[in-house]
């Protein structure tokens, strides 16, 4: 029987620190919303991102929400967002009563368009209708131009998201993730780098963060007035992480370091063993962008016959996972109608099927691929992998 190879699968640290900060927990009877494994867990994210602060949230989609609230968006509102990306980036836009703007992608990066963003700018403010927040993603990890994309944001005056739920551990320029715009977020879902079962942070980066965080704190324990008795004068959602999940990932900060090199070391062993073959081309890194590598994706081309659906089912009878890139949030049914912003003027579909269009971040999704990148895969199973994509080229 051929021993199953994950996509991406909960890992956790081999000298047990997660469950000493849940033992403790435990001892303490400090298993609800407060606790010190909270404390220490966003202190810890603090000190490694440099972010100036932190909230631990029961969900990266949680962390969304809250980091909207904040930024001041309504109904009505208009957002502009990464269209290549999940569909929990976007959710709490819809959440909020507001209106996404999807985004289009470029192929030096795989995420949001500088050039996309600056005509949606344009089109938006010659409308008289000014975002009042922007959201880029660092897909798989891997580094927008958030730089520039920054300093657009900043000309405009308008709050960036960060969405760097899958970029724990990445750095731009030697500045982590999550920490250029005025907030950012983690995830901490059991198929990330690092998990806490489940769960998220918000990176409050802003000049008033203090506050901020202080407000988001609040919301995110029912906005309960700091009475005796229960009294709320704002709605508020019961999105605290738990004392039990934050220990779990206060552990997990300690290997951090180690599962960002093991993802590094995967992307190079494919780069390496699969790089010569004829049309498959691997996420790109960009210049200055240091990636924790958490997915390792390919697109292939059309010099290539093979196609994404090919290598996914050859690896899925040898009892490994893979799995599309994200179908572009323009292009899914749920988001129908909302307006969608690309260097491309012209769209068309060029399949029935996917229903993927011409646009960058549709070519993506139609021809790109998510191979095994499980941190506790070993060299034995890469060369397994390997060697069945290898075979499909002969």
């Amino acid at each position: 029987m051929k021993q199953h190879i994950s996509l991406s699968s909960p890992h956790m640290s081999e000298e047990g620190y997660e469950r000493k900060y849940v033992k403790e927990a435990f001892d303490l009877n400090m298993i609800a919303a407060l606790g010190e494994n909270v404390t220490e867990f966003e202190n810890g994210i603090i000190e490694i991102t440099g972010a100036k602060k932190a909230v631990a949230l029961s969900s990266g989609t949680s962390a969304i929400h809250m980091a909207l609230k904040a930024a001041g968006v309504r109904k009505g509102d208009v957002v502009f967002c990464q269209s290549l990306t999940f569909s929990a980036t976007a959710n709490p836009i819809i959440y909020e009563g507001a209106i996404p703007v999807f985004i289009d992608s470029d192929m030096d990066s795989w995420n949001m368009s500088p050039e996309a963003l600056k005509l949606a700018f344009g089109k938006y403010e010659k409308a008289g209708k000014k975002p009042k927040a922007v959201i880029v993603v660092h897909l798989y990890g891997m580094c927008a131009h958030i730089e520039e994309i920054a300093d657009i944001c900043k000309r405009y005056q308008v709050p960036l998201i960060e969405d760097a739920a899958e970029s724990l551990g990445s750095a731009y320029h030697g500045k982590h993730t999550g920490t250029f715009g005025e907030y950012g977020i983690i995830s901490f879902n059991g198929n990330k780098i690092i998990t806490s079962s489940g769960g998220g942070m918000l990176l409050v980066n802003s000049e008033n963060a203090e506050e901020k965080a202080a407000k988001v704190r609040y919301w995110s324990t029912q906005a309960r007035e700091p009475v005796p008795w229960y009294q709320h004068t704002e709605i508020g959602y019961n999105y605290r992480m738990s004392n039990i999940a934050a220990g779990i990932g206060r552990g997990q900060l300690k290997v951090l370091a180690r599962r960002v090199e093991k993802k590094r070391y995967i992307y190079a062993y494919y780069q390496e063993h699969l790089g010569d073959l004829p049309g498959i081309h691997f996420m790109p890194m960009v210049e200055g962008g240091r990636s924790n590598c958490w997915l390792t994706s390919i697109l292939l081309d059309e010099v290539c016959k093979i196609k994404p659906i090919d290598i996914m089912q050859a690896l899925e009878r040898e009892d490994v996972e893979s799995r599309p890139i994200w179908k572009p949030l323009h292009l899914q049914p749920v988001f129908a109608g909302y307006d969608f912003i690309s260097t491309i003027e012209e769209r068309y579909v060029i399949d029935e099927e996917t229903g993927a269009d011409n646009s960058v971040c549709g070519h993506i999704f139609e021809n790109g691929v998510c191979l095994p990148s499980d941190s506790k895969i070993e060299d034995i199973d890469l060369k397994r992998i390997c060697t069945i994509i290898r075979e499909m080229w002969q």
